[in-house]
C-alpha cells in the first residue's frame, strides 16, 4: 500500500515542528523521525490503531503518539494520512 499525505496533515505538522525547533531543533528532528518510522509501519498492520473517534467509518483511524492524534483513512490500494490533531481539535 501507498502513503499518501493530505496537505492539511502536512502543514500542521511542519507548524508543530518548527515550533519545537524553537526551543530545541534536536528533539523537533526527532519527534519528525520517530513519527514517519511509526507512519511507515502502518501499511503493514492498517487496522492496528483504534478506530477515529471522530467518524463513524471503520476505515478511519487513530494513531496516538506523544499526545498527538494522526487520522488516517484506509483505501484499497492506499493510506491516506490527513488529520494531526492535540487533544481534543477536530481533524479537518
Amino acid at each position: 500500500m501507498k502513503i499518501v499525505f493530505k496537505d492539511t496533515f502536512v502543514s500542521r505538522l511542519e507548524n508543530q515542528i518548527d515550533f519545537i525547533a524553537q526551543n530545541n531543533p534536536i528533539n523537533a528532528r526527532k519527534f519528525k523521525n520517530e513519527l514517519f518510522n511509526l507512519i511507515k509501519e502502518i501499511p503493514f498492520y492498517p487496522r492496528k490503531h483504534r478506530k477515529s473517534i471522530w467518524y463513524d467509518n471503520e476505515d478511519i483511524r487513530d494513531l496516538i503518539f506523544k499526545g498527538y492524534t494522526i487520522v488516517y483513512r484506509i483505501n484499497k490500494t492506499t493510506i491516506e494520512i490527513f488529520g494531526f490533531v492535540k487533544y481534543q481539535q477536530s481533524p479537518d
